[in-house]
């Protein structure tokens, strides 16, 4: 009897942990995170995109006195798909979708990073 006890309270304890492990899962789905993207031209604030509000994507270039980048605006990404500068170090990073890692454009002083919401 007593091995049967214990197999009950063990699967008691793998389908709490289980429930657990899928609502936080869940709950991560429905807010990830951040979901802004903020443009700093020389450490100034250029402009902020709701990536979330993207229906459709789009590209905009960006000018300011060093040069321009055309950047690619997507639900939930943003991207340099083009620059002026010589490296194009902006342009090969790819898409960003997170907080970890911004895009810099150096020659051009424009760092394009993922905020978290505060909500």
């Amino acid at each position: 009897m007593k091995g049967k006890t214990w197999k009950g309270k063990s699967v008691f304890w793998a389908g709490l942990f289980a429930a657990l492990a899928l609502g936080g899962l869940g709950l991560y789905l429905l807010h990830p995170g951040g979901t802004r993207a903020a443009l700093y031209i020389d450490g100034e604030l250029y402009d902020t995109i709701d990536l979330a509000a993207v229906a459709a994507p789009y590209e905009r270039t960006i000018r300011s006195e060093w040069g321009w980048n055309t950047i690619r605006v997507s639900h939930g990404a943003i991207q340099v798909v083009d620059a002026d500068c010589p490296g194009h170090d902006c342009v090969e990073q790819g898409a960003i979708s997170d907080g970890a890692i911004p895009i810099v454009c150096l020659p051009h002083r424009l760092v394009i990073e993922i905020e978290q919401d505060d909500e």
